[in-house]
């Protein structure tokens, strides 16, 4: 069984960086695709980045790629989610995702998750 622990969230104003940490435990972190979703009050969940196993690549939603970095960590077993120039819309439940197979944004893909951290933007 996989588990995966969030960690990171909480306030930040406009403008402000946050970085976001997934531990995984429960098997090596080199078996999987690890993605980072968000959910903003009120609406679905949507997948913000995902990195690959095999060659580290990764993908981004378009509107956070330029503000956004993901990357693996692999000696901790740990995948991070560098998150900077932070907009008010950026807020919500950040949760990161394990999938054996593939990185995609639909979550029904996504085996193991997180609980989520809360990052809240606001001055």
């Amino acid at each position: 069984q996989v588990h995966l622990v969030e960690s990171g969230g909480g306030l930040a104003q406009p403008g402000g960086s946050l970085r976001l940490s997934c531990v995984i435990s429960g098997s090596p972190m080199k078996n999987y695709q690890i993605a980072w979703f968000r959910q903003a009050p009120g609406k679905e969940r949507e997948a913000i980045s995902c990195i690959r196993n095999n060659d580290a690549s990764t993908d981004y939603l378009d509107s956070e790629k330029d503000r956004f970095t993901i990357s693996r960590h692999n000696a901790e077993n740990m995948v991070t989610l560098q998150m900077n120039r932070l907009k008010p819309e950026d807020t919500g439940v950040y949760f990161c995702a394990a999938d054996r197979w593939y990185c995609t944004e639909l979550e029904d893909e996504f085996d193991f998750w997180g609980q989520g951290t809360q990052v809240t933007v606001s001055s």
